[in-house]
């Protein structure tokens, strides 16, 4: 929303019968390493004996009022970034299958899974002022996301298929029918919202609603200003930042196209 973290709780679910505590000692100090990392401090946190594992932050912070990113706020004309590749889902699928041949796919996930989408304690005070929408990719894939950015229903999103960056072996992977099942029912539930998604390549389509973990940050920037904030945003490490879309007016809907 803008904003940066400045304290945070551990929440964590944990088999104590059935798996050994170093793993959760793992677990712990790789949070721990992560939320200082984001410049923020750690002070303690909820424990529970769960069936299976599980853990999250519960994190403060702070953004000045009038610089707040909401999820609706988009303009007409407005073009989105999105700051990470998709296909972490689908790699995810493929390693529990134990059919991920690509180790590169694995290294790819987890490098852009592992990086914190921390742009307003990055980029400069004046690019940031520029994002009049941001929302970020998670479990309803980028489909859903997009559209919940379109909330209002006065606009739609012109999405370029090729312009979607994807993590390396995803095609070939969805080729294989290494899908997860979130992705399926992220399609059931968005598709009637999608124009024409007959017209484009399956696979690719499928790519618009896997559902991601820790994925990138969808940004509607004015077309005047987005190529400046790209350039920002790779400059820090997402170099696969990409504009992949163009909002227009409309009744909300996602249009997919080619390219933009």
């Amino acid at each position: 929303m803008g904003g940066f973290p400045l304290v945070a709780l551990n929440i964590v679910g944990f088999p104590v019968k059935s798996l050994d505590m170093s793993v959760l000692e793992a677990v712990l100090a790789g949070g721990f390493e992560k939320v200082r990392e984001a410049g923020a401090f750690l002070l303690g946190g909820h424990s529970v004996e769960d069936k299976e594992p599980k853990y999250g932050l519960v994190a403060y912070g702070e953004v000045a009022m009038d610089s707040v990113w909401r999820v609706t706020g988009a303009c007409p004309g407005d073009m989105l970034l999105l700051t990470k590749p998709i296909g972490t889902g689908i790699v995810a699928t493929a390693l529990k299958a134990d059919m991920l041949e690509d180790e590169r796919s694995l290294q790819e996930a987890i490098r852009w899974m592992s990086m914190l989408n921390d742009l307003p304690r990055r980029l400069d005070t004046g690019l940031l002022t520029s994002v009049r929408a941001c929302t970020d990719v998670t479990g309803f894939g980028l489909a859903g996301h997009a559209l919940d950015m379109l909330s209002s229903k006065e606009m739609n999103l012109v999405l370029g298929i090729h312009d979607i960056p994807l993590l390396p072996g995803t095609i070939s992977l969805a080729e294989s029918g290494l899908i997860p099942a979130g992705t399926y029912n992220n399609r059931i539930e968005y598709e009637d919202r999608v124009r024409d998604p007959q017209k484009h390549d399956e696979v690719l389509m499928d790519m618009l609603f896997d559902a991601q973990t820790s994925g990138g940050l969808l940004l509607a920037l004015p077309e005047e200003k987005v190529q400046d904030f790209l350039k920002a945003v790779q400059g820090i490490g997402f170099e696969l930042s990409s504009v992949i879309g163009r909002f227009t007016k409309g009744n909300g809907e996602l249009e997919i196209v080619d390219n933009i």
